[in-house]
Protein backbone atom coordinates (compact mmCIF):
# COMPACT_ATOMS: atom_id res chain seq x y z
CA UNK A 1 0.00 0.00 0.00
CA UNK A 2 1.70 3.32 -0.98
CA UNK A 3 1.90 6.17 1.08
CA UNK A 4 -1.06 8.28 -0.30
CA UNK A 5 -3.61 5.24 -0.75
CA UNK A 6 -2.24 4.49 3.28
CA UNK A 7 -3.52 8.61 3.63
CA UNK A 8 -7.51 7.97 2.50
CA UNK A 9 -7.07 4.71 4.73
CA UNK A 10 -6.46 7.14 7.75
CA UNK A 11 -9.38 9.64 6.93
CA UNK A 12 -11.99 6.35 6.76
CA UNK A 13 -10.40 4.65 9.73
CA UNK A 14 -12.16 6.66 12.69
CA UNK A 15 -15.06 6.70 10.75
CA UNK A 16 -16.24 3.33 9.44
CA UNK A 17 -18.70 1.33 10.78
CA UNK A 18 -17.20 -1.28 14.06
CA UNK A 19 -19.86 -4.18 12.63
CA UNK A 20 -21.29 -5.73 9.39
CA UNK A 21 -24.01 -3.61 8.31
CA UNK A 22 -26.22 -5.93 5.86
CA UNK A 23 -28.14 -4.19 2.97
CA UNK A 24 -30.24 -4.90 0.36
CA UNK A 25 -29.58 -3.04 -2.77
CA UNK A 26 -32.92 -1.66 -4.81
CA UNK A 27 -31.25 -0.56 -7.65
CA UNK A 28 -34.63 0.90 -8.82
CA UNK A 29 -34.69 3.07 -6.26
CA UNK A 30 -31.44 4.58 -6.88
CA UNK A 31 -32.67 5.09 -10.46
CA UNK A 32 -32.71 9.15 -10.17
CA UNK A 33 -29.68 9.28 -8.00
CA UNK A 34 -27.14 7.71 -10.78
CA UNK A 35 -26.12 10.45 -13.00
CA UNK A 36 -24.61 8.51 -16.28
CA UNK A 37 -23.21 11.28 -19.05
CA UNK A 38 -21.03 8.88 -20.35
CA UNK A 39 -19.41 5.48 -19.96
CA UNK A 40 -19.35 3.98 -16.13
CA UNK A 41 -18.75 1.69 -13.86
CA UNK A 42 -19.92 0.47 -10.35
CA UNK A 43 -19.52 -0.84 -7.12
CA UNK A 44 -20.46 -1.19 -3.17
CA UNK A 45 -17.28 -0.46 -0.54
CA UNK A 46 -18.12 -2.13 2.45
CA UNK A 47 -15.95 0.24 5.32
CA UNK A 48 -15.89 -2.03 7.61
CA UNK A 49 -13.77 -4.12 6.45
CA UNK A 50 -12.74 -2.25 3.00
CA UNK A 51 -14.04 -4.85 0.89
CA UNK A 52 -15.72 -4.66 -3.00
CA UNK A 53 -18.75 -6.11 -3.98
CA UNK A 54 -21.69 -5.63 -6.73
CA UNK A 55 -18.45 -4.44 -9.09
CA UNK A 56 -20.25 -3.86 -12.60
CA UNK A 57 -18.69 -5.44 -15.41
CA UNK A 58 -18.08 -2.15 -16.85
CA UNK A 59 -14.92 -1.79 -14.36
CA UNK A 60 -12.69 -4.72 -15.61
CA UNK A 61 -14.21 -3.85 -19.59
CA UNK A 62 -12.45 0.23 -18.52
CA UNK A 63 -9.55 -0.72 -16.12
CA UNK A 64 -6.95 -3.04 -15.96
CA UNK A 65 -8.51 -5.64 -13.31
CA UNK A 66 -9.09 -8.92 -13.49
CA UNK A 67 -12.37 -10.32 -12.15
CA UNK A 68 -12.34 -11.80 -8.25
CA UNK A 69 -8.56 -10.72 -7.75
CA UNK A 70 -9.49 -6.93 -7.70
CA UNK A 71 -9.21 -5.07 -3.93
CA UNK A 72 -10.24 -1.81 -3.33
CA UNK A 73 -6.63 -1.09 -2.81
CA UNK A 74 -6.69 -1.60 -6.55
CA UNK A 75 -9.15 0.68 -7.37
CA UNK A 76 -7.64 3.51 -5.21
CA UNK A 77 -4.47 3.14 -7.02
CA UNK A 78 -5.80 3.72 -10.57
CA UNK A 79 -6.15 7.35 -9.33
CA UNK A 80 -3.66 9.80 -11.00
CA UNK A 81 -0.87 10.55 -8.57
CA UNK A 82 -1.53 14.08 -9.22
CA UNK A 83 -4.80 14.32 -8.00
CA UNK A 84 -4.49 11.40 -4.65
CA UNK A 85 -3.48 14.11 -2.90
CA UNK A 86 -7.33 16.14 -3.39
CA UNK A 87 -8.99 12.94 -2.85
CA UNK A 88 -7.79 12.65 0.55
CA UNK A 89 -8.65 16.38 1.26
CA UNK A 90 -12.05 15.83 -0.27
CA UNK A 91 -12.64 12.79 2.01
CA UNK A 92 -11.24 14.69 4.91
CA UNK A 93 -13.29 17.71 4.09
CA UNK A 94 -16.72 15.68 3.86
CA UNK A 95 -16.08 14.16 7.17
CA UNK A 96 -15.99 17.70 8.73
CA UNK A 97 -19.10 19.37 6.57
CA UNK A 98 -21.16 16.96 8.03
CA UNK A 99 -20.03 17.09 11.50
CA UNK A 100 -20.35 20.54 11.76
CA UNK A 101 -22.79 21.68 8.73
CA UNK A 102 -25.22 18.76 8.24
CA UNK A 103 -26.54 16.35 10.96
CA UNK A 104 -24.08 13.23 10.49
CA UNK A 105 -27.27 10.66 10.01
CA UNK A 106 -28.29 13.09 7.39
CA UNK A 107 -25.06 11.52 5.01
CA UNK A 108 -27.85 9.00 4.13
CA UNK A 109 -30.19 11.47 2.41
CA UNK A 110 -26.73 12.89 0.02
CA UNK A 111 -24.88 11.93 -2.80
CA UNK A 112 -21.72 13.31 -2.81
CA UNK A 113 -20.02 14.16 -6.31
CA UNK A 114 -16.09 15.16 -7.59
CA UNK A 115 -14.22 14.10 -10.46
CA UNK A 116 -10.39 12.53 -10.37
CA UNK A 117 -8.07 11.92 -12.96
CA UNK A 118 -8.03 7.87 -13.59
CA UNK A 119 -6.46 4.95 -15.37
CA UNK A 120 -7.50 3.14 -18.47
CA UNK A 121 -6.73 -0.09 -19.30
CA UNK A 122 -4.53 1.37 -21.91
CA UNK A 123 -2.55 3.36 -19.08
CA UNK A 124 -4.30 6.73 -20.41
CA UNK A 125 -5.60 9.27 -17.71
CA UNK A 126 -8.94 10.76 -18.25
CA UNK A 127 -11.07 12.37 -16.19
CA UNK A 128 -13.73 11.11 -14.19
CA UNK A 129 -16.79 11.96 -12.21
CA UNK A 130 -17.03 10.26 -8.82
CA UNK A 131 -20.10 9.79 -7.06
CA UNK A 132 -20.79 8.15 -3.90
CA UNK A 133 -24.36 7.29 -1.72
CA UNK A 134 -23.92 6.02 1.74
CA UNK A 135 -26.31 3.05 1.99
CA UNK A 136 -25.74 2.18 5.65
CA UNK A 137 -24.52 3.53 8.84
CA UNK A 138 -24.62 1.90 12.11
CA UNK A 139 -25.61 3.64 15.57
CA UNK A 140 -22.81 5.56 16.01
CA UNK A 141 -22.53 7.20 12.69
CA UNK A 142 -19.74 4.87 11.46
CA UNK A 143 -19.63 4.41 7.68
CA UNK A 144 -21.29 0.91 6.51
CA UNK A 145 -21.52 0.52 2.97
CA UNK A 146 -21.81 3.28 0.08
CA UNK A 147 -22.54 2.72 -3.41
CA UNK A 148 -19.48 4.14 -6.16
CA UNK A 149 -20.40 5.34 -9.19
CA UNK A 150 -17.48 6.44 -11.74
CA UNK A 151 -18.16 8.02 -14.69
CA UNK A 152 -16.04 9.43 -17.69
CA UNK A 153 -16.80 12.48 -18.59
CA UNK A 154 -13.45 13.54 -20.80
CA UNK A 155 -15.85 14.20 -23.82
CA UNK A 156 -17.05 17.10 -22.02
CA UNK A 157 -13.98 18.33 -20.11
CA UNK A 158 -10.80 17.58 -19.04
CA UNK A 159 -10.07 20.38 -16.48
CA UNK A 160 -10.70 19.30 -12.88
CA UNK A 161 -12.51 22.56 -10.57
CA UNK A 162 -11.13 20.02 -7.71
CA UNK A 163 -14.57 20.73 -5.89
CA UNK A 164 -17.21 18.78 -4.30
CA UNK A 165 -20.57 18.75 -4.59
CA UNK A 166 -23.19 17.86 -2.29
CA UNK A 167 -26.64 16.56 -4.03
CA UNK A 168 -29.67 16.51 -1.58
CA UNK A 169 -31.90 13.85 -1.75
CA UNK A 170 -35.52 13.57 -0.40
CA UNK A 171 -35.90 16.97 -0.56
CA UNK A 172 -32.90 17.84 1.24
CA UNK A 173 -30.83 21.44 0.05
CA UNK A 174 -27.91 20.75 -2.27
CA UNK A 175 -24.56 22.23 -2.19
CA UNK A 176 -22.44 22.61 -5.68
CA UNK A 177 -19.09 23.62 -6.04
CA UNK A 178 -17.75 23.48 -1.89
CA UNK A 179 -13.92 24.92 -2.24
CA UNK A 180 -11.82 22.72 -0.38
CA UNK A 181 -9.66 25.88 1.01
CA UNK A 182 -12.28 28.08 2.28
CA UNK A 183 -13.92 26.68 5.92
CA UNK A 184 -15.66 30.34 5.86
CA UNK A 185 -17.40 30.10 2.98
CA UNK A 186 -20.77 31.32 2.13
CA UNK A 187 -22.62 28.56 0.99
CA UNK A 188 -25.38 28.34 -1.25
CA UNK A 189 -27.90 26.27 -1.06
CA UNK A 190 -30.04 24.42 -4.01
CA UNK A 191 -33.80 23.72 -2.71
CA UNK A 192 -35.31 20.79 -4.58
CA UNK A 193 -37.38 22.85 -6.65
CA UNK A 194 -34.09 24.98 -8.00
CA UNK A 195 -32.70 21.02 -8.58
CA UNK A 196 -35.79 20.24 -10.51
CA UNK A 197 -35.72 23.38 -12.77
CA UNK A 198 -32.10 22.27 -13.80
CA UNK A 199 -32.83 19.03 -14.45
CA UNK A 200 -36.06 20.43 -16.87
CA UNK A 201 -33.84 22.89 -18.87
CA UNK A 202 -31.52 20.53 -19.50
CA UNK A 203 -34.08 18.37 -20.62
CA UNK A 204 -34.95 21.08 -23.27
CA UNK A 205 -37.98 22.17 -21.85
CA UNK A 206 -38.83 26.38 -21.69
CA UNK A 207 -40.31 28.45 -18.40
CA UNK A 208 -43.59 27.70 -20.19
CA UNK A 209 -43.60 23.89 -19.65
CA UNK A 210 -41.58 23.85 -16.39
CA UNK A 211 -44.21 25.52 -15.33
CA UNK A 212 -47.06 22.98 -16.11
CA UNK A 213 -44.54 20.07 -14.80
CA UNK A 214 -44.07 22.12 -11.52
CA UNK A 215 -47.37 23.73 -11.46
CA UNK A 216 -46.18 27.11 -11.19
CA UNK A 217 -46.20 30.35 -12.75
CA UNK A 218 -43.66 31.04 -16.32
CA UNK A 219 -42.97 34.26 -14.02
CA UNK A 220 -41.85 31.92 -10.67
CA UNK A 221 -39.28 29.81 -13.07
CA UNK A 222 -37.73 32.68 -14.37
CA UNK A 223 -37.01 33.94 -11.20
CA UNK A 224 -35.53 30.39 -9.96
CA UNK A 225 -33.66 30.51 -13.08
CA UNK A 226 -32.12 33.34 -12.27
CA UNK A 227 -31.33 32.94 -8.76
CA UNK A 228 -29.63 29.67 -9.86
CA UNK A 229 -27.76 31.46 -12.39
CA UNK A 230 -26.61 33.65 -9.75
CA UNK A 231 -25.96 31.02 -7.16
CA UNK A 232 -24.19 28.40 -9.55
CA UNK A 233 -21.65 31.53 -11.03
CA UNK A 234 -22.92 30.66 -14.42
CA UNK A 235 -23.18 33.35 -16.78
CA UNK A 236 -25.86 31.70 -19.44
CA UNK A 237 -27.89 28.58 -19.58
CA UNK A 238 -25.33 26.68 -21.74
CA UNK A 239 -22.58 26.74 -18.55
CA UNK A 240 -24.94 25.88 -15.87
CA UNK A 241 -25.59 23.20 -17.42
CA UNK A 242 -22.56 21.99 -18.28
CA UNK A 243 -21.21 22.52 -14.60
CA UNK A 244 -24.29 20.77 -13.10
CA UNK A 245 -23.43 17.84 -15.54
CA UNK A 246 -19.71 17.85 -14.29
CA UNK A 247 -20.33 17.75 -10.60
CA UNK A 248 -23.34 15.20 -10.84
CA UNK A 249 -26.46 17.07 -10.91
CA UNK A 250 -27.82 16.18 -14.16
Amino acid sequence: MTPAIQGLHDVWLSNRTVENTPHQISFGDLTNSIISTGPFSFYVIDFFDMSISDISPSLYDMHDFKPGETSFNDLLGAIHPEDIAFVIKAEAFLTKFFLEKIERNKLLKYKISYCYRGRLKNGEYVLFNHQALMLTMDDLGGYGKSLNINTRIDHLSNFNTYKVSLIGLHGEPSFMNLSLEADDQDLKEFSKREIDIIKLVSNGLNNEEIGEKLFISPLTVKKHRNNILIKSDSKNTAQLIKNCILQGVI
